[in-house]
């Protein structure tokens, strides 16, 4: 017995990459998966491939349950099909797995403002909208007296927690996904409720593109960069084994896992008192020296 028998699962993007190596895994553990995927491009663009039916045919192959969904993450009616959805072929929900997304790589001298719209509408926005109705549903559960053991999982990226070359947009959407994972485990705790983040490094359509060559990286057997590699990290977090955690982004490499420790207050400097505009700079200079380096911003040589 897998550790997410008996659970019902949402995975959006869930037809390439990341996102199918998530469902298969949540498949080979128990649990029964709603394979959301538009079949676009990695830009977002429309195409006539359907790949969720091909995740949903691999899973019944091993004889999981599974059904596929093609509605909109950034869309509002859309994000509530996908959870009835749920409802209607399984009879219950239990986690949302939000992984759907496209870039649009972009120096930010060249961004337009329809790119700007575009990736915050599938990664901000699509990570609210199925949620939110994920939530209602729990929240009803709870206000009936019923018992509820809700899991949302997002997806920030390095490119979020430490800022991406080449990647504005997308750098700033993510870091609003981490910022949001806060939020949501903050508030939906009474409800039963947890709110997590991934953060992955894996080859995908998104990443070969910007780190070609760099992905292809082994440490012995292992491939560092494989989808597959985050797939138990996923499916522990969507089981009833991780209730007792919310509110952190874990970020995961081949074999090394580590949870992102997020802002904290630096060095400080008081004068009490008001500073005077010529002299503040003295203070600043004072406060960046005595700070521990940052992570480099992706890209940076």
């Amino acid at each position: 017995m897998g550790i997410c028998e008996g659970r019902v699962v949402i995975v959006t993007g869930a037809g390439r990459g990341l996102g199918r190596a998530y469902a298969l895994e949540l498949a080979r553990q128990g649990a029964a998966v709603v394979v959301n995927d538009l079949g676009v491009t990695n830009n977002g663009e429309t195409t006539q491939e359907a790949p969720a039916d091909q995740v949903v045919a691999e899973i019944h192959a091993m004889g999981g349950q599974a059904v596929a969904s093609f509605d909109n993450v950034a869309d509002w009616e859309a994000g509530g099909r996908i959870v009835q959805t749920a409802l209607d072929s399984f009879g219950d929900l239990h986690a949302v797995v939000n992984n759907a997304g496209f870039v649009r790589d972009r120096m930010f001298v060249s961004a337009t403002p329809e790119e700007w719209d575009a990736v915050m509408q599938v990664h901000l926005r699509g990570h609210f909208c199925t949620s939110r109705h994920a939530v209602d549903y729990w929240r009803a559960r709870q206000k009936a007296g019923k018992a509820v053991d809700g899991r949302i999982l997002n997806t920030t990226s390095g490119a979020g927690l430490q800022g991406s070359i080449g990647q504005t947009a997308y750098s700033a959407a993510k870091g609003g996904i981490a910022a949001m994972t806060l939020v949501q485990a903050a508030e939906l705790g009474r409800y039963g409720i947890t709110a997590n983040a991934i953060a992955p490094q894996a080859r995908t359509r998104m990443t070969e593109g910007a780190f070609g060559e760099a992905m292809q990286r082994k440490e012995g057997d292992l491939d560092l960069y494989a989808p597959e590699n985050t797939a138990p990290l996923v499916a522990w977090l969507c089981s009833a084994a991780s209730a007792h955690v919310t509110g952190e982004v874990f970020e995961l490499l081949g074999g090394r896992l580590s949870v992102a420790l997020g802002w904290h207050e630096g060095p400080a400097h008081d004068v009490h008192a008001r500073y005077e505009s010529a002299g503040i700079g003295t203070a600043i200079d004072a406060i960046l020296a005595a700070r521990p380096p940052a992570k480099p911003v992706w890209g940076m040589s």
